[in-house]
């Protein structure tokens, strides 16, 4: 069942639970042939039937234009005219002919002397109080989680935007190594940059992709580094598990990868970079470990912004669903992230 769906059974139901409320608090015996020729049970019902009407009126148009328009006054003033149409209407109702075959005193009003003013302003008040209360609060509600939503989009929006450009200059910047060496995997590079890009423009802005599609991004990523980098670096890479039917927000892991090769790879020391992808039936498990060598950046070089924006994202689309461990010695860099999968 979709959320659509589930919405409109639980108003349902809550409709028929608010109207059975005049049958459940009726005074004396509860005679199904003799409720609908009660004057009393059928004014109750009417009123009933016009909170309910209240109630969407007030969700969906009194607040929206009114309220959070801050039309104030006017707002209070329908709220309250609508009141004196919900206490008036039942006596319409009522004080016609009574239906053939029923007696007619039975459906006619008690004494005109029990509906006097203040006996009409205060009758059912409080029940409509809680009804007005409980639609304000809900659209208050639904405002803000909708007004959280674009907040969110406009952020995942703003940091994908800064993921994008930051792959393309350093990847670029790996081809410019391979170009000026003369390499023959050049080319190659050449394609599997092609790829990745094709990869980022049609899905990087999704809320959430294939993780075949994410893993294969990887894969391609670390063997473009590998042409890059030949021989000259110690490097494990594995990946676990099986990837079909599983989904995960785009990029999310490419910026720990390319951390490691940042920041542990010289071409004087040993390098060291291990990386391991766990799939399991719901989560997945990255581990990322380099060792730390020097390396040189330039004055305009952000060190770790791919990972703070991750941090970000990761808080945005998974906020209870991941766990983050970043490890940093003066001897190694390791994270450790696990992702409950979709």
């Amino acid at each position: 069942m979709n959320n659509r769906a589930r919405q409109l059974l639980l108003h349902l139901v809550g409709c028929i639970v608010f109207l059975a409320l005049p049958i459940l608090f009726k005074p004396g015996p509860n005679d199904p042939r003799n409720m609908f020729i009660d004057f009393r049970f059928m004014s109750d019902l009417i009123v009933y039937l016009l909170l309910i009407g209240f109630f969407y009126l007030n969700y969906y148009l009194l607040v929206p234009e009114y309220y959070f328009k801050r039309k104030y006054l006017l707002y209070v003033l329908l709220v309250i005219g609508f009141y004196f149409v919900l206490i008036s209407i039942p006596d319409l109702f009522m004080h016609g002919p009574p239906p053939q075959g029923m007696n007619g005193g039975e459906m006619r009003p008690p004494p005109r002397g029990e509906h006097f003013l203040l006996h009409k302003i205060g009758n059912n008040l409080f029940l409509f109080m809680i009804v007005l209360f409980f639609s304000l609060m809900l659209r208050i509600s639904s405002q803000w989680k909708k007004t959280e939503e674009e907040k969110i989009t406009a952020e995942l929006s703003y940091l994908k935007a800064q993921i994008n450009p930051h792959f393309l200059f350093n990847t670029l910047n790996s081809i410019y190594s391979l170009a000026i060496q003369k390499s023959d995997d050049t080319a190659a590079a050449v394609v599997k940059l092609s790829g990745m890009m094709r990869y980022v423009i049609s899905e990087a802005h999704k809320d959430f992709v294939s993780l075949e599609k994410e893993i294969t991004y990887l894969r391609s990523y670390i063997e473009l580094q590998q042409i890059r980098f030949g021989n000259s670096i110690q490097l494990t890479f594995s990946i676990e598990g099986r990837t079909e039917g599983k989904v995960i927000a785009p990029l999310v892991l490419i910026p720990f990868i390319e951390n490691a090769f940042k920041h542990g790879v010289n071409a004087e020391e040993d390098s060291d970079i291990r990386i391991n992808v766990l799939i399991t039936e719901q989560n997945l498990i990255l581990t990322v470990r380099n060792k730390k060598v020097f390396v040189r950046h330039s004055a305009d070089d952000k060190s770790g912004l791919g990972i703070d924006n991750t941090r970000m994202r990761l808080q945005l689309l998974y906020p209870s669903r991941h766990q983050l461990v970043i490890t940093d010695t003066d001897e190694s860099f390791s994270v450790h992230l696990e992702l409950t999968l979709k």
